[in-house]
């Protein structure tokens, strides 16, 4: 349970998933908090505020995102030393995972602050787990640099043994798809999930070159995640018998 609040008693950051699409992905003890917590902090206050009426959460969402993030977190540090429970969410899955919620964390830890995150929903763990791809060690790399760095970091994931998994916009799909088939090579293997957990759930799997010719000739919508193999081994090492 939350902890009760007095004034001698600093109160807890809890980061709380919330489900990437189907509803009935959110957990019962995320639920209790969101219910139990002084202050809901929310990325976007009209895509929560459905979500919190489903679960006949009656409270208020205040909105912290990217573009108020820096100069809203003194104020949320000052509620948590008053004794508030603070709950954050992002418009879907994990927070702080390709959402807000880095900077707050940071910030409570520095004043020695409670902060617990609890497990749930986040997109790219499912795509990778049903993509076919190795998953015993991977690269988590968000969203791409969409100008500064987009070349380099192509350049550093071809060397990449690792999967690697990011998330990528419909309007950039094609053109992201383009440049890993050009730099990692067309026939390296891949995956590519998008509505997780909806109606239109789908997941192509094959080349680069498979799945780039697949999603030019269908529909592009949702958010999208892409899974790669990492690069084989440049040097094989001798066989130890010849």
């Amino acid at each position: 349970m939350i902890h009760p609040k007095n004034s001698k008693m600093e109160g807890k950051l809890y980061l709380v998933p919330t489900p990437i699409g189907n509803l009935e992905d959110i957990t019962f003890r995320a639920v209790r908090i969101l219910k139990e917590a002084d202050v809901i902090l929310a990325e976007d206050t009209r895509t929560s505020a459905p979500l919190l009426k489903h679960f006949g959460i009656d409270k208020k969402a205040y909105s912290h995102h990217q573009h108020n993030e820096h100069k809203a977190t003194s104020e949320i540090v000052k509620f948590l030393k008053e004794g508030k429970n603070v709950a954050l969410i992002s418009d879907a899955g994990t927070p702080a995972i390709s959402d807000p919620g880095f900077f707050l964390v940071r910030e409570a830890l520095k004043n020695d602050l409670q902060v617990e995150c609890l497990p749930g929903a986040t997109a790219f763990v499912p795509a990778l787990v049903n993509s076919g791809l190795p998953t015993d060690a991977f690269v988590f790399e968000g969203f791409l640099p969409v100008k500064k760095g987009r070349q380099t970091k192509f350049k550093k994931l071809a060397e990449e043994e690792r999967t690697i998994i990011l998330y990528e916009s419909p309007h950039r799909l094609l053109k992201t798809l383009t440049e890993f088939a050009e730099y990692l090579g067309e026939d390296r293997q891949a995956s590519v999930s998008r509505e997780l957990t909806k109606m239109f759930e789908e997941t192509v799997r094959g080349t680069l070159l498979e799945i780039k010719k697949h999603f030019e000739n269908n529909v592009l919508k949702g958010e999208f995640v892409i899974c790669i193999a990492g690069a084989e081994l440049k040097s094989l090492k001798k066989d130890k018998y010849e």
